[in-house]
């Protein structure tokens, strides 16, 4: 597991915290119980039942071991450590697509909290990385498959 920093909001490392907590409690022993039911059929070597519940036991540890690594290198995002107007990890940024692109807003924020769809875009995206330490007024050209994208930012939040 890697022990890079980690940005997360409050909000989201609760939402890490409770999520670790129903993996290791809940879901662990619903699938141990699903293990114990599954060997109650017999030959595990053509259970399926078994096998699956097998699956899922190594995806939940997987996932453990994922958000334990993701909260021990945890770095909180507080507003009172942003510089005011330049994008950092939590700030929502407006940007507009050169030369006559519409107005899209984004926040960024650590990749444990990316939602695309909602506006939320990871600090390591082309797109965040290439909007990090800049301010309203700077043009960033972001890397794409087609060739680089130019965008203005607008306003920083």
């Amino acid at each position: 597991m890697s022990d890079n920093k980690f940005y997360v909001t409050e909000e989201g490392l609760r939402k890490l915290e409770e999520e670790l907590e129903y993996l290791k409690t809940t879901k662990r022993a619903e699938v141990k119980e699903r293990l114990k039911i599954a060997r109650s059929y017999g030959d595990l070597s053509e259970n399926s039942e078994y096998e699956a519940a097998k699956d899922e036991q190594g995806m939940v540890e997987s996932r453990i071991m994922m958000l334990e690594n993701q909260l021990r290198n945890a770095v909180i995002i507080r507003e009172e450590d942003k510089v005011q107007g330049v994008v950092s990890v939590g700030s929502t940024v407006s940007i507009r697509e050169l030369p006559d692109g519409e107005l899209e807003t984004y926040t960024i924020v650590g990749t444990a909290e990316t939602d695309p769809l909602a506006g939320r875009i990871s600090n390591e995206s082309p797109l965040g990385k290439s909007l990090l330490g800049r301010q309203v007024g700077d043009h960033v050209l972001v890397p794409a498959p087609g060739g680089e994208i130019e965008f203005e930012i607008v306003e920083v939040k």
